[in-house]
């Protein structure tokens, strides 16, 4: 460690001992570096020819360091041993560290060694601090400065754009230009060519030589043939030319005030169109999006609602998050535009019409209303076409089950097989009529269901009513025709049932037996094949409870079954015991004891079927309960984790222990982590999404939605820009006023202890005791002044910002319109106007043209044609008259 160090270079600078020097890059520092230091080595009547080995022993460099610093170093040792020569290299190392140089890696040993890179980085270390260090352009210094102070003198001149200190001086006329406009008799700059650079920087350097007593350090050849000229070789060369030219003329320092002037009206001049700009394109976005969201045009698929549902997301996700960035810093640029003119002296701004930060703030509220009423309705449409696809398709299913037992019916009905039968084939056939009648009335609640599904569907809106009601009308106009040919074949019947004396009471029992047994079955299968829609666990063991308890009568069938087919074998045994021949036909039903078989086996089979289909759908509910417990456990730690910050954003922004840049600091701290936070608000994201996708729309688990999340998320981020914004402006007024840390602790701590409600606004009976306690003597009049200043919008309470501006106002160091008044003056070589000419002169192209347009005639007898008043545009500057 050499003495107390500072670091005054970017550290890009820094000397890295690891890095390799390009070849190019060190010939040219050879020789720049080189011919700076004889440049002052000279007037100790020296100098050195090997920069590397002319440095090695220390006498030249700590004779150098003398020269440069006009101040006298440790007696060097004369010895010329190794030692000799450290001792004397770190006096001069010493020397350039008590200056506040920081040296990075370099060390005596190398510089004794002769390493090339090491002594070039310790030279341009020195450059750095007694020729480049001290260069101060208005605010600027060191690099900055020195670029500044170039760009000011080559701006008026052509095909000269100096961005840098290296491409930017190839061609030669930057430094031309900078002779040029010093010393114009020295250089004609209008006969210079871009396409000639060796030849302009040829006369560069030798007018340099000759008439500024500025070295020539640059080789013409190296700077047009590589690509990048070294930067350091450059900057050093270019840092004599700012020394030769120190002496400034007064009408430079006057320009800098009337451009720094300019700058600032030029500059809220682009905020208010920026501000107009961003505020017409955010509500011309809002007004087309609100009609999007009003539209309740209902999909009538299912997908459609969904894919509705998904541009609802991406809504959300995509496009809404830009939007609320922008509204954010359309609030933050007004304020801050609000605060810079306040600052600078200027009129406050006013937008256009419709475009105030309260406007935007009605529609975004608009905006949200009918948001929030747009996902509601979705989810609602949703909800409802689940419903229509469920009954729809039993619909269709019942529809199709009644379609299949009615087949045939009617043609069977019709039939006049009795006229042509026997007595026994007679009485069968009313038996079998009777059988039939039974069935049919049977089937009477299938009919009322198909209707009542029917009803539902068109209650519900149902797209393919139509459809429907032409389906359900077409089943209830078959079943009024079947009870028509049902009477009207009992009625024929009937009337040839004179001598139908004998009945096969077994064939007749059968027949009465196994028909209530095969509706039975039938509606056995209807119900194991029946299709069912739940929510919940609790849902889906409900109809366990229910499949367990048909489970448990299919033993009382089974003997029903048994004790049927049981009728049959006694058939069979009586014919076989009496020789009766049996046509295999029962005539009073079309079941045969195989169709009881089969449908049984049906039965049997479709029972585990059934046991399946509930234990997945158990599965699934158990599913959906995991999603619900993995969505609440998240955002029960989300939702108070964004309450605690917000609460955390509010006590930092009252805290008076620490400086504005601590409570800067802090806050920015505050808003990284709230950054580093969002990837847990994804990840809610896409739990709420698969949550949504398996058709989850409660969550008992949880009091947190994810709107409630989303809005919550946006008050945060919201919250913590305008804390910034509200910082940055109290230090902004803290520099622009001139107030200490000490004053605005004060300020605040008065402020905290009249804010009684702790909101960050006073009352103006609280403001005018917090006054009182600050010595202010207050009348009515006096106070009535003072609440026009600090609350103009007549909005009741004082805000923070609006004291300290009331507290700051008397002490402010700003300019005023006599100070540019006065700049100008000196401009106008002490007339009362000014020419074109002379503003094109003394101002950047942009400035001059700048005023040229906005100044108004000369009206005094003693100006010649075209001269322009300086005074009056002095005075609109700050408001005093129109611009």
């Amino acid at each position: 460690q050499r003495g107390e160090e500072h670091q005054y270079m970017s550290p890009e600078d820094e000397w890295d001992r690891d890095l390799l020097l390009d070849p190019a890059w060190e010939k040219q520092q050879r020789k720049t570096f080189t011919a700076w230091c004889n440049s002052h080595l000279r007037k100790a009547g020296t100098q050195i020819e090997n920069i590397e080995d002319d440095f090695r022993n220390g006498l030249k460099l700590m004779l150098l360091l003398e020269v440069i610093s006009g101040e006298r170093l440790p007696k060097p040792d004369k010895g010329k041993m190794r030692f000799h020569k450290i001792a004397n290299v770190n006096k001069a190392l010493d020397f350039i560290c008590s200056k506040g140089v920081k040296l990075v890696s370099i060390g005596a040993e190398e510089i004794v060694d002769g390493n090339t890179k090491m002594t070039l980085g310790m030279i341009w270390t020195i450059i750095l601090r007694f020729a480049i260090q001290d260069i101060s352009v208005e605010e600027t210094s060191a690099k900055e400065g020195l670029l500044l102070w170039c760009q000011r003198k080559t701006a008026p001149y052509r095909n000269v754009n100096v961005q840098n200190f290296h491409i930017s001086w190839k061609d030669g006329l930057a430094l031309c230009a900078l002779i040029h406009r010093h010393r114009p008799d020295l250089i004609d700059y209008s006969k210079l060519r871009k396409d000639d650079p060796i030849g302009n920087l040829n006369t560069a350097f030798e007018v340099a030589e000759k008439y500024l007593d500025i070295p020539k350090m640059l080789d013409a050849e190296d700077i047009v043939n590589t690509p990048k000229p070294d930067e350091k070789a450059i900057m050093t060369y270019v840092s004599c030319f700012y020394h030769a030219f120190a002496g400034a003329e007064q009408a430079e320092t006057a320009a800098n005030r009337i451009c720094k002037v300019l700058a600032v009206n030029q500059e809220n001049e682009k905020l208010m169109e920026e501000y107009e700009k961003l505020a017409s394109e955010l509500l011309e976005w809002i007004r087309k999006t609100i009609p999007w969201l009003e539209n309740r045009m209902a999909e009538q698929q299912m997908r459609a609602m969904q894919q509705k549902l998904e541009d609802f997301r991406d809504y959300r996700r995509i496009h809404k998050p830009p939007r609320v960035q922008e509204k954010c810093q359309l609030e933050i640029n007004f304020n801050t535009l609000q605060t810079k003119l306040r600052l600078s002296n200027r009129p406050a701004f006013m937008p256009s019409e419709g475009k105030m930060v309260s406007d935007i703030a009605n529609a975004w509220k608009g905006l949200e209303q009918v948001e929030k009423g747009y996902e509601e309705w979705l989810l609602t449409e949703i909800r409802r076409l689940e419903r229509l696809d469920h009954l729809a398709e039993k619909f269709k299913q019942k529809c199709s089950l009644h379609q299949s037992w009615t087949s045939g019916k009617e043609e069977l009905l019709s039939m006049k097989d009795y006229e042509s039968a026997s007595l026994m084939e007679i009485r069968a056939l009313m038996r079998k009529h009777e059988a039939f009648e039974s069935d049919l009335a049977a089937h009477q609640d299938r009919v009322e269901q198909i209707a009542a599904i029917a009803q539902e569907l068109n209650e519900l809106d149902y797209h393919d009513a139509s459809s429907v009601n032409a389906r359900c009308q077409g089943i209830c106009d078959q079943w009024d025709n079947l009870g028509t040919l049902t009477q009207k074949r009992r009625d024929s019947l009937e009337r040839v049932e004179k001598l139908w004396e004998t009945i096969d009471q077994l064939y007749l029992e059968f027949a009465k037996r196994a028909a209530p047994f095969n509706n039975w079955m039938d509606g056995a299968m209807e119900d194991l094949q029946d299709m069912f829609i739940v929510h919940s666990t609790e849902e889906i063991h409900s109809l366990i409870t229910a499949h367990d308890q048909f489970k448990a009568t299919l033993p009382e069938a089974d003997k029903e079954r048994m004790a049927t087919m049981g009728i049959q074998s006694e058939i069979v045994k009586i014919a076989q015991t009496y020789g009766i021949k049996l046509s295999g036909v029962n005539p009073y039903t079309n079941l045969s004891p195989q169709d009881i078989t089969n449908k049984w086996e049906a039965v049997k089979h479709l029972v585990p079927l059934r046991d399946q289909m509930l234990q997945e759908e158990v599965a699934r509910q158990q599913a959906n309960e995991r999603l619900r417990r993995q969505f609440a456990a998240q955002a029960n730690i989300i939702g108070p984790w964004i309450q605690t910050k917000m609460e955390e954003i509010g006590h930092v922004s009252v805290d008076i222990a620490g400086s504005l840049e601590e409570q800067m600091n802090n806050l920015k701290q505050y808003e990284q982590n709230i950054i580093n936070y969002k990837c847990n608000i994804d990840k809610l994201e896409g739990d709420h999404q698969l949550s949504q996708e398996s058709l989850i729309f409660d969550n008992k688990h949880t009091n947190y939605t994810m709107e409630h999340i989303r809005v919550g998320w946006e008050q945060l981020l919201t919250t913590i820009a305008r804390t910034i914004n509200e910082v940055e402006n109290q230090i902004l007024t803290r520099d622009a006023k001139g107030i200490s840390q000490e004053q605005l602790n004060e300020f605040r701590a008065s402020f905290n202890h009249f804010d009684r409600k702790r909101n960050g606004m006073m009352d103006p009976d609280d403001f005018r005791a917090c006054l009182i306690s600050m010595g202010y003597d207050l009348g009515e009049v006096e106070f009535a002044r003072i609440m026009t200043l600090v609350d103009s919008n007549n909005t009741g309470v004082v805000t923070f910002q609006a004291f300290i501006d009331f507290m700051t106002r008397e002490t402010a160091e700003t300019d005023t319109a006599d100070q540019v008044m006065a700049s100008f003056k000196i401009l106008a070589s002490d007339k009362a106007y000014i020419t074109v000419d002379e503003l094109r002169r003394e101002l950047p192209a942009e400035q001059a043209e700048y005023c040229i347009s906005r100044m108004t005639r000369y009206i005094g007898a003693d100006g010649p044609a075209g001269a322009l008043d300086y005074i009056s545009f002095s005075s609109a500057l700050y408001g005093e008259s129109d611009l």
